[in-house]
């Protein structure tokens, strides 16, 4: 939240595109004081103090795609263009309390479902905070988090983190949110996921050093860099 006041930490990572989860509504931040202004903003949500936010810089272009489905909560199909690149990226902040079939990875199950045309093998991202890992499984859940892995990879979508760190779902070595900011409370919750010519293009990923990151939040960033087409 306030996402204001913790903008310019971010922004020295000098970022293409922020994916922001509990982002405050883009008329409440005055770009304009922060070191970098994006070139596109989307965002949405119904609580203007918590919403999903993606911002663009360097040129990059956001359009929410027409198919976008307000009721799965909250993911954003975002085209995104540049001058050299065109790809289509999910945005992602799994969160429907009011869902009784469940307000986590439910939410991203009923997506795929809800753009299974749309999902290419190729061109293909997506990231965010997915409120969910294979430890939580419920065998008898057909929209579990170990199922949403397997419908991405039928398509050749597959996790940056565990593709570059050599990891397994549910044996992460690094977590990305501590819940009540406390380091003992430590899980494995945020993913970028992409399609196999991106997974190509892999250059590194990294997870934000909760000694640093905990001051601004209980979630650590995983920052993705992909190498420019060739």
């Amino acid at each position: 939240m306030a996402f204001r006041k913790k903008a310019d930490t971010v922004l020295a990572y000098d970022p293409d595109l922020l994916i922001i989860q509990e982002c405050e509504h883009p008329d409440k931040i005055n770009f304009q004081q922060h070191r970098s202004v994006p070139t596109s903003v989307i965002w949405i949500g119904d609580n203007a103090n918590k919403g999903l936010g993606v911002f663009a810089y360097h040129g990059f272009q956001l359009t929410l795609h027409q198919s976008h489905n307000p009721a799965l909560k909250l993911i954003a199909p975002v085209i995104v263009q540049s001058a050299t690149e065109d790809f289509l990226l999910y945005a992602i902040w799994a969160n429907n309390p009011a869902d009784k079939d469940g307000p986590y990875v439910t939410q991203i199950w009923k997506a795929l479902a809800h753009y299974q045309r749309l999902i290419r093998k190729t061109k293909t991202i997506l990231a965010g905070d997915f409120n969910s890992n294979t430890i939580w499984d419920k065998p008898r859940r057909e929209g579990n988090h170990t199922t949403v892995v397997q419908q991405l990879a039928k398509k050749g979508i597959h996790s940056t983190y565990h593709h570059f760190f050599n990891q397994e779902q549910g044996k992460e070595k690094h977590a990305t949110q501590y819940m009540y900011r406390k380091q003992h409370l430590a899980y494995h919750l945020d993913y970028c996921f992409v399609s196999s010519d991106y997974l190509q293009r892999l250059q590194s990923v990294e997870i934000g050093d909760p000694s640093f990151w905990l001051r601004y939040s209980d979630h650590s960033p995983v920052i993705v860099k992909l190498n420019r087409e060739s």
